[in-house]
């Protein structure tokens, strides 16, 4: 037997607990952005994924209107720092609603390095950056979807083998429903079998 759910008498809390708890395992973007006046902002979005590969751009949704999408739209600029799981609570510590103006870098302790494209710094010890530039926004609903034109990535040597990202070595987050966190587990690996007529 099924318990059926109507989103539109459902209130929103309850409903978006549903959606957060169905729709997982979610990839975090740790967002760095800078606003007009120079403050460094940090903050995780779990609703986050890959928009296009040619260009390159990612996509993340702002739930509200948050110090990040405000600085994107001040700056047109963005960096997706890969949350690793060494920096669980610190990244957890991000998503406090601090006031305005208040750096996450500096309030969490977490060092800063300088991207090579963009003003907002990356996240020194995040093993992959993504520099952005904004390419547009979409509002939909309380939220809006901003898109980014990724324009140079940083990764860490120490996570590459042969030249590739290896899963084990990053060690990448995620979001769960309520306040649950995915971390790595086990790996399955299957080729893509061709059609062969």
């Amino acid at each position: 037997m099924r318990v059926h759910v109507d989103p539109e008498s459902a209130d929103s809390t309850s409903f978006y607990r549903l959606l957060t708890a169905t729709v997982v395992p979610r990839p975090i973007a740790w967002v760095s952005t800078r606003s007009a006046d120079g403050t460094d902002n940090l903050a995780p979005h779990s609703f986050f994924t890959i928009s296009a590969v040619t260009p390159p751009v990612v996509q993340f949704t702002s739930v509200g209107r948050k110090d990040t999408l405000r600085n994107v739209e001040e700056t047109g600029e963005f960096v997706v720092n890969l949350a690793p799981e060494a920096l669980f609570e610190r990244i957890n510590a991000t998503a406090t609603d601090f006031p305005r103006g208040v750096s996450e870098f500096d309030a969490c302790g977490i060092e800063r390095e300088p991207s090579l494209r963009v003003r907002p710094p990356r996240v020194a010890r995040s093993p992959v950056a993504l520099e952005c530039e904004l390419h547009s926004t979409l509002r939909i609903g309380d939220s809006t979807v901003v898109f980014g034109r990724v324009v140079h990535a940083a990764v860490d040597e120490s996570v590459l083998v042969d030249g590739h990202p290896e899963m084990t070595l990053m060690r990448p987050l995620s979001r769960l429903g309520r306040n649950e966190w995915g971390t790595l587990g086990g790996i399955e690996e299957i080729a893509r079998e061709p059609h062969r007529p």
